[in-house]
């Protein structure tokens, strides 16, 4: 008789006083959970039919055969074997009995005699008290889960190779529960290893090949010559030691290609599967990525001139907190640059044409003192085809002639976006490899040699190179996906599981899980492959709070460690940032102590400061796209938006003040300073609408401020969403200005989004991620800065279409060539600025606290208008030292009002201030009717203007 199943949140165990027949598992009420999850394995075992009603109703799924449920049940992995003793499961068996199941060939099943098809059943016996204090560090969201004793004299090294499951019954032998298990934790105990991975070539001329694969049956390395071949010229068995697989060849391997063939259980089919797998540590790849290349990247033919000495070359930093960041996309950077080579276009060696428009913008960036490229993602990635004959195009002509509010511009592009050549590459395939698609040539050592090309092209400009690095979720997985490779090899282990034992995909998809060691180390020895092999500067993690801190803090004492005399770079010198984000399963240490904003103080590794750009530009990238900021209006030119009162306006505008300067003050969780109530308060003492604290750094190279990012609508295109409709584009481009002076002039290591310098435009695309080239364009010839390109892709911004649209349709809206040209000159003016004095550095906590300051503070402050202060000490004078032979004291004024600003401050009387002199040089002629008076000690600013007046020492 078939049972119905029913599908809710909870799991309801079966009571030991209930009889149920042995040939009866389950009951009609068992209750299972994630219904998307069940869906799945339901399509993969024909046995179990899929009753699906509407979204609003349960689903319900028939079940043929006692078999069929018992597998179900096996789907889920709940309990836990988290050291070589103990089994933990969170179940209380009470009089009753607790088994343990192995089947080498995944043969488990039930039948009217009970359970069958295993090799080994043992009994585990159930511990009183809790888990031990380590498991509990290492797993704390299982921290309440009853542990099981496993016998000691069970061969586990040999069981994890098989097919596993747990099973208690009552004291009556009647079946309550069975479940998979979770390995990891006895993965880590019995299999952590820190010897040779991947290739390795010898002295000799040998190549060694190394696999890490502790629940593998049988480990094979097929060699093909040819990337395209279909057939291997060799099939070479592996031996184990314990779980590591490998296997000798000779030199001749060189040069050729392999796939690892893989036996091994996976928990997602619940078979043994057969799968074939790139390299996890591979270094270079086929041109359709089904294949690993044999490279040294240790031989000479791979280095392009001058390599070996390149980090004697290296751009000079004195220190980190001397660092900007400029963050570009390889593609968009050239595709559209009709000075480039179309055969270079969108590619690794666009960097080293030095006569191109985008080099020679990149030249005018670095000369003013910018310091570093962030690179978006450059490993491979999927959703992009390496062979560009595969591509699809569009015919930008016919979308150039359509209106600036057509819809039918993001309807061409979404019908060929996962075809065309564009992605971000948020869709990690292979950390260890460049990306093919950016090389001329995918196929063999082409993509090696022209990213190093591009590197050091960079350097020569001054330039340090930041790569984005993805190692928080996989783009694949299971057994037979082709993009997938960790989770062909050890499958469950890399992936990050949910109490039910499905993958977490919190991060986007596939979590991966830094809390398991050889996940830690996987991370580490890439990114320091991506040091020595390629000499990059720095590195950018993408949701950095979904990896573990103790992974981050590894990672950056490891690459300290690299000396140019024995590893060819200076690993002192290598930054480390990321998006410190606290959420999903990870939030608030769910998972250990994950690398999240709060969690960092004290490391000397970067989180992004969202503090300084919601305050800035207004509510948050998940509010509604009308709440106005600091700088966009907010209570002194209303855009129609309810904001509430007038009093709940000047408060919101107060606080986000507030948040602005301690961000200002590199966001110093013990920085102090006057609030607008008139208290004196540390930086952790200010707080956000939920009651935490805005500060979290303890020192000024922990916050990077930012207003605009990759993520979210550029910064010209949120301006133009926020303010009100009938300001003028002139007003519009000052205010863009002003929120990237905002940002030049503060504390703290400064982040520009590539085109906040040049008004750059996605047509109000938030999300444009796959929106091909058309939306992401790139001027650098600044003719047009891409707004009124078309509506933008209706998928994420359909719901604002109706606030998009009269913009786009308005000629008024987008900006002139002469705009885009006067608004870089004065960004170019702010690096200049910033780079003319340490004091806009500053490299301490203390040195922050000793000389910087806030005036018009307090109740009676006027509202949208900042003055800071900086000061420096003189020769002599203790109480401060001096570090800037040029300027003695500092003053900049940010006025984000519509209006002129009049300030009087005693405090600032008598000094010898005056224009700074970029400024005075400057295009921007209503900066140069700003206005000192020594002896009121008063100030005027134009609006929406940021004046730097400075004191020049004598002699």
């Amino acid at each position: 008789m078939a049972l119905t199943l029913t599908l809710t949140t909870s799991v309801h165990l079966l009571p030991s006083s209930t009889s149920v027949a042995r040939h009866r598992i389950f009951a009609a009420d068992f209750r299972l959970r994630s219904r998307r999850r069940i869906s799945n394995f339901h399509r993969q075992f024909e046995s179990i039919r899929c009753l699906c009603s509407s979204s609003a109703s349960p689903m319900q799924f028939e079940v043929s055969t006692p078999n069929s449920q018992f597998l179900e049940s096996l789907v889920y992995s709940r309990a836990y074997w988290v050291t070589e003793g103990v089994i933990a499961w969170n179940v209380d068996v009470g009089e009753g009995s607790c088994y343990l199941y192995a089947s080498r060939v995944a043969g488990l099943s039930f039948s009217e005699h009970g359970i069958d098809g295993y090799d080994l059943r043992v009994k585990l016996e159930a511990e009183s008290g809790s888990l031990h204090t380590n498991v509990i560090e290492k797993f704390p969201h299982i921290g309440s889960y009853k542990p099981f004793k496993v016998p000691s004299d069970l061969d586990v090294r040999d069981l994890v190779k098989g097919q596993l499951a747990i099973v208690c019954f009552d004291a009556e032998g009647r079946f309550i529960q069975g479940t998979g298990l979770q390995l990891p934790g006895v993965l880590d105990e019995l299999f952590s290893y820190d010897g040779p991975l991947g290739a390795n070539f010898t002295p000799g001329g040998g190549v060694s090949l190394h696999l890490w694969a502790p629940t593998a049956q049988e480990v094979s390395v097929c060699i093909y010559k040819n990337p395209l071949d279909k057939s291997p010229m060799e099939i070479c068995p592996c031996e184990e030691v314990n779980g590591v697989w490998s296997t000798n060849g000779p030199s001749s391997w060189e040069g050729c290609y392999y796939v690892y063939k893989v036996l091994v259980y996976h928990p997602s089919t619940l078979k043994v599967e057969t799968c074939y797998a790139n390299d996890p540590y591979a270094r270079g790849l086929s041109a359709d990525a089904s294949k690993t290349y044999l490279v040294n990247l240790d031989s000479d033919d791979l280095k392009p001139e001058g390599w070996d000495k390149l980090a004697d070359k290296k751009p000079c930093i004195r220190s980190y907190s001397d660092i900007s960041i400029y963050e570009l996309h390889v593609r968009d950077f050239s595709v559209y640059d009709e000075t480039v080579e179309p055969e270079h276009r969108g590619g690794y060696l666009a960097f080293t044409l030095k006569d191109s428009a985008g080099v020679k913008h990149l030249q005018k960036l670095a000369d003013a003192g910018l310091t570093h490229l962030h690179l978006l993602p450059t490993y491979q990635f999927g959703d992009v085809d390496d062979e560009k004959e595969n591509w699809k195009y569009i015919d930008t002509s016919v979308l150039e002639g359509l209106p600036p509010d057509s819809a039918e511009a993001q309807a061409r592009i979404t019908e060929i976006q996962n075809d065309d050549g564009f992605n971000w590459g948020y869709n990690p395939v292979l950390w260890g490899v460049p990306k093919g698609s950016y090389a001329s040539d995918p196929t063999g050592p082409c993509r090696i040699i022209e990213f190093r090309k591009m590197v050091q092209a960079l350097n020569r400009i001054g330039l340090n190179v930041v790569l984005d690095v993805v190692y928080n979720h996989l783009h694949a997985s299971g057994p037979h996906n082709k993009d997938s490779v960790l989770d062909k090899i050890v499958p469950g282990y890399y992936l990050r599981r949910n109490n039910d034992g499905f993958i977490e995909n919190s991060t986007c998809v596939n979590n991966t899980a830094s809390e398991h060691y050889m996940v830690d180390r996987l991370i580490r020895d890439d990114l320091l492959n991506w040091v020595v092999n390629y000499k990059v500067d720095g590195f950018r993690f993408d949701l950095m709070g979904h990896i573990m801190k103790d992974t981050m803090v590894k990672a950056k004492s490891a690459i300290g460690n690299l000396r140019k005399e024995t590893d060819g770079v200076d690993g002192t010198r290598i930054y480390i940032y990321g998006e410190g984000w606290n959420f999903g399963e990870v939030a608030n240490n769910g998972r250990g102590v994950n690398a999240s904003q709060f969690n960092l103080t004290g490391t000397g590794i970067g989180s992004f400061n969202d503090r300084i750009r919601d305050a800035t530009l207004g509510g948050s990238p998940f509010g509604h796209p009308l709440q106005q900021g600091f700088i966009t209006g907010l209570l002194l030119q209303p855009n129609g938006h309810e904001h509430g009162s007038e009093a709940t306006q000047l408060l919101m505008l107060s606080t986000a003040k507030d948040h602005i300067q301690i961000g200002m003050a590199a966001n110093l969780k013990d920085y102090v300073l006057t609030n607008h109530e008139g208290k004196e308060v540390k930086g952790s003492e200010i707080l956000m609408h939920d009651a935490t604290p805005v500060a979290y750094a303890s020192q000024p190279i922990e916050t990077i401020n930012y207003v605009s990012a990759h993520d979210n609508e550029t910064l010209f295109d949120i301006i133009s969403l926020k303010t009100p409709m009938e300001i003028s584009v002139d007003e519009r481009c000052r205010i863009n200005h002003l929120a990237s002076s905002m940002i030049a002039l503060s504390q703290g290591i400064p982040f520009f989004h590539a085109g906040d310098e040049i008004l750059r435009s996605k047509s109000l695309d938030r999300d444009s991620y796959n929106s091909g080239d058309w939306f992401n364009r790139l001027d650098f010839s600044y003719n047009s800065n891409n707004w009124g390109v078309g509506l933008p892709p209706k998928g994420k911004n359909e719901h604002s279409w109706p606030l998009i649209k009269p913009r786009l349709q308005d000629p008024t809206f987008k900006p002139q060539s002469s705009h885009i040209v006067a608004t870089l000159n004065s960004f170019l003016d702010l690096l200049r600025i910033r780079y003319s004095s340490p004091l806009f550095r500053l490299g301490t906590a203390k040195t922050i606290q000793e000389r910087v300051r806030f005036h018009n503070t307090g109740p009676s402050s006027v509202p949208g208008a900042i003055v800071m202060s900086i000061e420096d000490g003189q020769k002599g004078i203790a109480s401060v030292s001096q570090i800037d032979p040029v300027y003695s004291f500092v003053v900049v004024i940010f006025n984000a009002r519509p209006s002129e600003f009049s300030f009087l401050s005693p405090a600032l009387k008598d000094r010898n201030l005056e224009l700074h002199p970029v400024q005075v040089k400057s295009g921007d002629e209503i900066v140069k009717k700003s206005v000192y008076d020594a002896l009121s000690g008063g100030f005027t600013v134009p609006a929406r203007t940021t004046t730097v007046f400075v004191e020049v020492r004598n002699g």
